[in-house]
């Protein structure tokens, strides 16, 4: 706790800490390291027990570990030098680079990791604690510098600022009012195989370019664990759940039994989605912030997460509304100003991918600039924004697109808006999902 507030308490003898974080992924442990880092009192809380597992690739790429603290060490199960592109299983293709392009990580280890790493800065972690809602005035509350984040068994726990890192269907973005215009369904089995066939997928990723619109397949090897996926927009789930099928019997892994079945929805913010609420800031999925193009969201929640644990510190340090305003501001700037722009372009590139999957596959496989792009987005040498930014022909080539790109109705694409709560509920069109 700082020296400054280290004796207030609440009306009823609680401490007040100086920055709460809800969520231990990526995104809430960023925050908790870097808040804790910065000699403030941290209490993380998580609802599950860790280690647990979360439906995602586990893709490192560099921005991922560029924003890692310092001296972490990556608990790679694998380190991608070739990356095998098809077309619906067509036209395939493989690229391959002397240096690492990205590495492979199992989420439940990763995180768990990331977790140890804030303690040890000085975070406190609390399992088991699930928040139902969290107050900024009323009988709970005992001053105006003060957030009550309020657990589904009645404890109160008092904090002068609060970072959600709670998912997108989490109760912090409700409060904050995230708003979506994006939401994806994605669906992932991890197929355990024999060594032989593990060998012949070592150091090597397939992406492929799905028959859905934006819809595109993955697999990442682990050891002897295959991490196979898709993803495409909400609404689609039959189409999706059969194009996992097919992909998986393409690949001759239709044999081998999946220790794990899983969906997930991701969710993009809107433009004008708010990331913070009086005391309150989302980060990670909580707001929304990911790719939009290729649903990347470690990198995102990473570089999120450390940026709103920073802010939290100025925001548990302002004495009045005003000034926690002011912090709050400053936060949402950093973040449009970087991860925004990511996702601008990403929001581009989608809306390209949808309608020419076969141009950027012909692209990337027979054009060496385009290749070399890819690789030096994964390794982190730039990004996807960079690239238009300070490569005039990507820069005219995606305008050209974007003149010659029909408007677009809900009927192109069945994405939804809202993003209803999804966890233990199926899809409309019967997959079942997870948040």
């Amino acid at each position: 706790m700082s020296s400054e507030n280290a004796d207030v308490v609440g009306g009823h003898g609680e401490p007040v800490w100086d920055v709460v974080v809800v969520g231990a992924g990526p995104a809430g442990a960023m925050a908790a390291y870097a808040a804790a880092v910065a000699g403030r009192r941290v209490l993380l809380l998580e609802k599950a027990e860790l280690p647990r597992y979360k439906t995602c690739g586990g893709g490192i790429i560099g921005p991922s570990r560029d924003a890692l603290p310092p001296g972490f060490e990556l608990p790679l199960q694998d380190g991608v030098h070739a990356v095998t592109f098809s077309l619906n299983g067509r036209l395939s293709r493989t690229r391959r680079s002397r240096r690492m392009l990205f590495g492979l990580v199992n989420r439940p280890e990763f995180d768990a990791a990331l977790v140890e790493q804030a303690q040890k800065a000085g975070a406190q972690l609390r399992t088991g604690a699930t928040v139902s809602r969290v107050e900024q005035h009323g009988p709970a509350v005992p001053d105006r510098r003060t957030v009550a984040v309020v657990l589904a068994d009645g404890e109160t726990v008092l904090a002068r600022a609060v970072v959600g890192a709670d998912g997108s269907a989490g109760r912090i973005g409700a409060h904050v009012g995230v708003k979506l215009d994006q939401v994806d369904l994605g669906l992932e089995a991890e197929i355990p195989v024999p060594e032989a066939v593990a060998e012949d997928w070592a150091g090597r990723v397939l992406i492929d370019w799905g028959p859905l619109p934006g819809s595109y397949g993955w697999v990442f090897p682990k050891g002897k664990v295959l991490t196979v996926g898709v993803i495409s927009a909400r609404g689609e789930g039959a189409a999706t759940k059969r194009y996992l099928e097919d992909f998986i019997a393409r690949l001759g892994l239709a044999g081998f039994e999946p220790s794990i079945s899983s969906g997930h929805l991701t969710r993009c913010r809107a433009d004008d989605s708010p990331l913070s609420r009086g005391r309150v800031l989302v980060c990670g999925d909580a707001a929304g912030l990911l790719e939009p193009w290729t649903r990347e969201g470690i990198s995102f929640a990473l570089r999120s997460g450390r940026l709103a644990g920073e802010w939290a510190v100025r925001i548990a340090e302002a004495n009045d509304a005003v000034d926690a305003r002011r912090q709050a501001l400053n936060y949402a700037f950093a973040v449009k100003a970087g991860l925004g722009v990511e996702m601008g372009v990403g929001r581009r590139m989608l809306a390209v991918f949808e309608r020419r999957p076969g141009l950027l596959q012909a692209a990337i496989t027979g054009f060496r600039p385009a290749w070399r792009a890819f690789a030096d987005i994964t390794r982190g040498s730039t990004s996807l924004a960079g690239i238009v930014r300070s490569r005039p022909m990507a820069r005219r080539a995606l305008e050209a697109l974007d003149r010659a790109r029909p408007p677009r109705t809900g009927a192109d694409r069945a994405r939804a808006a809202g993003g209803e709560a999804a966890t233990g509920e199926q899809d409309a069109d019967g997959a079942r999902v997870t948040s």
